[in-house]
C-alpha cells in the first residue's frame, strides 16, 4: 500500500479519514504544526518541515483548512513541495456548490481547485455536502436567545464517516481529476433539521422561521448547495443526533 499524508488529519473529518486509510492498509503520516504521536511536524503556510513531512510520500490528502483566507496560499506551497518531492496524487476536500454560493470561504476553495487543475502533480477533487455538526451549530451557537432562528432554506447534510470512506476509496485508485459530487441521504428543510435538534437536545426554545434576502441565501434556496444526482452514504442527520446527545 502507499505511503500517505493527511493534512489537516487531527480534524473533525481528518481523523475518520485517517482510520479509514489505516483500516485500508495504508501508512499514514499526519501533518501537523506540533509534535505528537503518531504526527509528523510541518507548517503549509512558511514551508518549514514540509519536505521532510512528503518525503517518500506517494499520495497526500490535503483535508487542511481555515476561515482565515489562508487556503489558497497553504495550497500553494503544498502543490510546490509536492512537485519537488515526486507525490503522485493529491487528493482535495471541496464544498459542493462553491462556484453557486459567493461566501469568502467557498471562494477559497473554489481558487485551490483551480490550482490543483493548473498543477503538474496529479490531482483528485471530491466535492461534498454540509457536514452534520456544521448544520447543528447553527442551532447550538444560539443558546443564549430566547428563540432559535431557522433560515428557509434546504440541506443535504453528510456524515464525516461517509465522506471518509469515499476518500479512502480515492486514495487506493489512481487519480481522477474531479469526480462526482457526494450527499447524504436525505434533503431536508432547515426547520426539519431544527426540529430534529430541538427533540434530541431537548431544547424548549420555540423555532422561528425566517426569510433573509441575499445572494447566498438564494444560492441556497435554489439548492445549489445539494446534489441532484444519487444520494450517497447511509447515516442520517437523526442518526448523527441520536450518537451527539445520547
Amino acid at each position: 500500500m502507499s505511503e500517505i499524508l493527511v493534512t489537516g488529519g487531527t480534524g473533525t473529518l481528518g481523523v475518520p479519514t485517517v482510520n479509514a486509510l489505516r483500516k485500508g492498509g495504508h501508512s499514514v503520516r499526519v501533518l501537523s504544526r506540533q509534535s505528537g504521536p503518531e504526527q509528523v511536524t510541518g507548517d503549509l503556510l512558511t514551508g518549514a518541515g514540509l519536505g521532510d513531512a512528503l518525503s517518500g510520500v506517494d499520495t497526500v490528502v490535503h483535508l487542511a483548512t481555515s476561515a482565515n483566507a489562508k487556503d489558497v496560499d497553504a495550497a500553494e506551497r503544498l502543490l510546490d513541495e509536492a512537485e519537488h518531492s515526486g507525490v503522485t496524487h493529491i487528493i482535495y476536500m471541496s464544498i459542493v456548490g462553491i462556484e453557486s454560493i459567493p461566501l469568502p470561504y467557498y471562494r477559497a476553495k473554489l481558487d485551490v481547485e483551480r490550482l490543483l487543475e493548473a498543477s503538474p502533480v496529479p490531482h483528485t477533487i471530491l466535492r461534498a455536502t454540509q457536514f452534520h455538526d456544521l448544520l447543528t451549530m447553527i442551532f447550538a451557537y444560539q443558546k443564549r436567545l430566547p428563540w432559535v432562528f431557522v433560515p428557509r432554506f434546504g440541506a443535504q447534510p453528510i456524515a464525516v464517516d461517509d465522506v471518509a470512506v469515499r476518500l479512502a476509496e480515492l486514495a487506493a485508485a489512481e487519480p481522477a481529476g474531479r469526480v462526482a459530487d457526494i450527499g447524504g441521504p436525505e434533503k431536508l428543510s432547515a426547520e426539519q433539521m431544527a426540529r430534529q435538534w430541538k427533540a434530541a437536545a431537548h431544547s424548549t426554545k420555540r423555532i422561528v422561521s425566517i426569510r433573509l434576502p441575499g445572494a447566498i441565501v438564494r444560492a441556497l434556496r435554489e439548492r445549489k448547495n445539494m446534489v441532484p444526482g444519487p444520494r450517497y452514504g447511509t447515516q442520517t442527520y437523526a442518526d448523527y443526533l441520536a450518537r451527539r446527545y445520547g
